[in-house]
Parts: C-alpha cells; sequence; structure tokens
C-alpha cells in the first residue's frame, strides 16, 4: 500500500481533469539556483510553467504514452509495449518514420499511479470519441488510454502535402476515451471551429487537430492566378465537410 501527497500546494495545482488523467500545473520554477532565479520568475510571470499529467490505472484502464515520457509509477503497475507482432512493428516502424514519433510506445497496465515527466508545453485532454477520428499535427501525441488507437493516415490528396507545407502523414486517433497532447498553444488561445457540410479556409499552417471525416486540400485563395496576385494570399488551407477544427492564433 503506498501514500502520496498530491494535494494543491502553494506552488502546485490541479489545471484540469478529465476521465482517470489529471494535469497538474507549478505556478513557478522554484527548482532554481540564485544565477537563473529572475529568468525563472519572469518566465512564469509569462505563463511558463512545468506541467505533468498523472493517469491512475486500473483493470479498464491501461496507457500508452511516447517513449522516455514515464517519470515514475506507484502500485502494480506493469510496462509493456502496444506492438503486437512483427506485422505490426513494420507497420509502427513505417508511421514512425513519417510522423516523427516513436516507433514502439510502452503500454502501462496494472493497479496504481503513473507520472509523466514534466514538460513546459501545454497539456490538453482531449475526448478523442467526440472528433470521430482526430488528425494531429506532428509532435503533439503525448499519451492516451489504451482504448484510444494511434495510427498513421496518408492525405487524401497530394495537393495538401506538397503545397500545403503540411507533410504527406498525420497521426490519426481513434476510438472511445481521452488523449493528452503537448500543444505550443494554451487552450484559451486555440480557436474551435465546428463544421456543418460547411468549409474553412485558413491562410498557413495553423490547424493542431481536425476531424478525419473532413476533406482537406490547398487550393488559390481565388478562382484565377490574377485574383490570387491582387490579394496577396496565394494558396490557403481548405478543410470542407462536419467536423471540428482546432486552430492555433500564431
Amino acid at each position: 500500500m503506498y501514500q502520496i501527497n498530491l494535494a494543491n500546494t502553494k506552488n502546485r495545482r490541479i489545471s484540469e481533469q478529465k476521465g482517470n488523467i489529471t494535469i497538474f500545473e507549478y505556478d513557478h520554477d522554484m527548482s532554481v539556483d540564485p544565477g537563473c532565479a529572475v529568468g525563472a520568475y519572469y518566465a512564469a510571470k509569462m505563463n511558463v510553467r512545468k506541467r505533468q499529467a498523472l493517469f491512475q490505472l486500473d483493470s479498464y484502464n491501461a496507457v500508452v504514452c511516447q517513449a522516455g515520457a514515464m517519470q515514475w509509477t506507484a502500485g502494480t503497475v506493469q510496462a509493456g509495449t502496444n506492438v503486437n507482432g512483427v506485422g505490426d512493428f513494420a507497420k509502427k516502424l513505417l508511421g514512425a518514420s513519417v510522423t516523427g514519433e516513436s516507433v514502439v510506445k510502452p503500454l502501462y497496465t496494472g493497479n496504481g499511479l503513473l507520472m509523466l515527466e514534466p514538460t513546459y508545453k501545454y497539456l490538453l485532454i482531449e475526448d478523442v470519441g467526440a472528433w470521430n477520428g482526430m488528425v494531429i499535427d506532428d509532435g503533439l501525441f503525448l499519451a492516451c488510454q489504451a482504448s484510444v488507437s494511434a495510427n498513421t493516415v496518408a492525405r487524401k490528396n497530394f495537393s495538401s502535402a506538397l503545397a500545403g507545407a503540411e507533410g504527406l502523414f498525420n497521426t490519426c486517433l481513434n476510438g472511445q476515451g481521452y488523449a493528452v497532447l503537448e500543444s505550443r498553444y494554451p487552450r484559451e488561445e486555440l480557436v474551435e471551429v465546428i463544421l456543418n457540410n460547411d468549409e474553412l479556409k485558413i491562410d498557413g499552417n495553423f490547424a493542431v487537430c481536425w476531424s478525419a471525416s473532413l476533406n482537406f486540400t490547398v487550393e488559390r485563395s481565388t478562382k484565377t492566378l490574377i485574383g490570387s496576385a491582387a490579394s496577396k494570399e496565394g494558396l490557403v488551407n481548405v478543410y470542407r465537410g462536419t467536423g471540428r477544427v482546432l486552430m492555433a492564433p500564431l
């Protein structure tokens, strides 16, 4: 039996909690020496703070995370892998080579706690089931419940890859459960657009994640080359159909 003090303190607080996932945020980086204390003080004022994800594991809740993300576990927690045979390993190896993620992701099962390494990025808990297939930008995936599958998907057409600076492949999350994304932007700054048989045009690579049901293409901002030149917009990323897009401000 273990006892761990993870209650709120003067410096540590719970910023978000969904399902078996808790996000901790530290108001100040207090583990510094005098030489960098001033920088740490002003960093905290700009919301540059350490954040950690904690998972409560039981017989119904296992967790898959990026390799090397675990900081500590407590209880009867076992680490395995999310690879099922040689064929699955080859598939994951191909996917990792084009998305930049780890080939083999640890799978944590058992009864206890799993704490991930601290990060200065923002941690977002997303309900994958609400997206009906969630395509995420490269480098965002941190962890998910084992009921969520992470697969590599190719673009539906080459225009989105060649002209949109998005790459040929992305990670797509499917299933029912929660995933933790590691974002450069806080949730307060993200813009969520819900499309119902409509379209969204974005001048730049600002989409953080979008529904797999949306058709993503890259097109001219106007119907003619002269019009595009006159508007100084050129090419825009276009998302059509029914679904959701989470968009960054910068």
